[in-house]
Formats: C-alpha cells, structure tokens, sequence
C-alpha cells in the first residue's frame, strides 16, 4: 500500500519509480488501490479461470471476456457502478437502459455483474449487430438475443436477467450531448415486464456520450436509417472520458398499471437519473477531466 505522505521526488521520503508510478497510475485511472486491483486480476486469470474453463467451456469463455472487459473500464474509463445492491442476487427483473452511440458502458456493465455476483444478464440485441463479421460469437457468449417479445417473457420467467433499451439504434444515432430520450410510443418493454410479473431496474451512464460521439442526427444520416433501417452514421471516439453507470430504485410490479402507464413511470425514472447525474449539454474535456477529481456531476 502506498504511503501517502511519500513522495515521488528524490530525497529520503521518496517513493520507489515503480510505486510512484502506481500511484500516479490510480489517480488517472480513478482506482483505489490499483496494487490491490491488479494482484486480483492475476489471482483471476491464474486461478479463477483456470477452474472455470475445467468445468464448462461457455462459461470459461465468459470469466475470461468479463475479465478483460472489467479491467478495460477500470483502465481507460475508471468505470464505476452505483447502485449494484439494487439487483437482486437471484430471481428475475428487467433492466432498462438509455443507449449510448456505441453501448460500451453496457458491456462493462455486465461483466461487473458477472464477476462481483456471478450472474449473467441477458440482453436483446438489434438484428444488425448479430451480422457484423466475428461479433456473433462475442452476443453468444453473454447470450444476447433478438427478442421476440414471448421470448423475453419466457427468460424472465425463468428467473434470469434481462436488459433492454427502448431507444435502441435510434437513440444511439440520432440523441446526442443533450441525452434525449428517444423512445417514440414504444411500450413492448412495459408489457414484457407485465407479463412476466418483474420490476424494472432503470439505468443510465454518465458521460456516455462524451466516450463516443455520433453524426446520426444529421438530416441525411437519419433518412438513411429510416430508409434501410440500418445505421450508416460515422462515429467518432473512444476517448478516456470518465464513465459512472447509475441504477435507480426498482418500478415494482403493478397488476393495476397499464403498459402505456409503466413505459412512461420507466422513462421518467431514466430521465431522472439523467437530470440528476449528467451535465447538459455533454462535454467532451470536462468528461476527461473527472478522472483527476470526485465530483459526481459538474454544474
């Protein structure tokens, strides 16, 4: 552990280049402790999945993706997750999500749960994404899907987890560093968790616009994605912003309420956690610079 009242100079309290540069390493990365992360990480990969990949191939494949993944957020994005009490360690209940450009704070998301509560969580996937060249494999493997409806239904009911975002593609493209919703009249997520008797666990990422940028919103991007329902809109990113994802109170489940009535409570709950955890409009440098400091969201 390093002693803070070191320093990295030269002279007789100076720390050792090494330990000097983790500590320098744990305020970028925003990572308490990195000498502690890091003997984890290899304990994991040595032993964890090691015994993982003895037992079940899938799910030595998952241990092994959730590794990297996890250790990817904590280095480019200092990734945190607030809330992780709110889903349940057994038992079904449906996440939903505002969609980023490119849904990265997703990915790091599930492997948070995989590894901290041994539960993998299911999510539905546009139809594209299970086109693009060796990705297919990648949805496999954290058993994503494209729905239907009844299919949602039946994962539910078998007592798994299951995110959804209503937004999809179309909020990826078109929503921008003003984080409107875009759900249109969409309330087939409403329904599914009716039907399936489940709460709904609302969630957003702070600065998840500011890691990637989309051009989505222009007048001829969004004819085309209207037009072939395909997403033709450049991006640009993958900056080093600072990614803190939110999970907000569980919506319980309601007999009473209508599926129009639960989409709109699901959206309000999602816009809340925006209001109260993102700056609009987003910005890209003040997204980096939360690296250096503890705030939770700059005014």
């Amino acid at each position: 552990m390093i002693d803070k009242n070191q320093t990295c100079g030269i002279g007789q309290d100076s720390m050792p280049y090494m330990t000097c540069l983790i500590h320098i390493f744990e305020d970028w990365f925003g990572v308490e402790q990195l000498e502690d992360y890091l003997s984890f990480a290899n304990y994991l990969l040595k032993n964890v999945l090691r015994e993982a990949y003895s037992h079940n191939l899938w799910d030595g494949a998952r241990k092994t993706v959730a590794t990297l993944w996890d250790g990817h957020a904590a280095v480019w994005h200092g990734y945190e997750v607030h809330g992780m009490e709110k889903i349940p360690e057994e038992g079904p209940a449906l996440i939903i999500f505002y969609h980023g450009a490119i849904p990265i704070d997703f990915y790091y998301f599930m492997a948070k749960i995989f590894i901290h509560k041994g539960r993998t969580c299911r999510v539905v996937a546009d139809h594209f994404v299970f086109k693009i060249p060796g990705f297919s494999l990648l949805l496999d493997v954290f058993c994503a899907l494209h729905g239907p409806r009844e299919k949602c239904v039946e994962i539910l009911r078998s007592g798994h987890l299951l995110a959804i975002s209503p937004g999809g593609v179309r909020e990826a493209l078109i929503s921008d560093e003003t984080y409107n919703i875009i759900w249109g009249n969409r309330k087939g997520f409403a329904q599914v968790a009716i039907d399936a008797k489940v709460p709904i666990i609302p969630m957003f990422t702070q600065n998840i616009r500011e890691g990637f940028r989309s051009l989505g919103g222009t007048r001829l991007f969004r004819w085309l994605y209207e037009k072939f329902r395909y997403p033709f809109a450049p991006m640009y990113g993958g900056f080093p912003v600072k990614l803190r994802t939110y999970l907000g109170d569980p919506i319980p489940y309601d007999p009473e309420i209508t599926a129009e009535e639960l989409a709109e409570k699901t959206k309000n709950a999602v816009q809340a956690l925006i209001d109260k955890h993102q700056r609009i409009p987003g910005n890209i440098m003040s997204a980096l610079l939360e690296r250096f400091h503890k705030n939770q969201k700059i005014k």
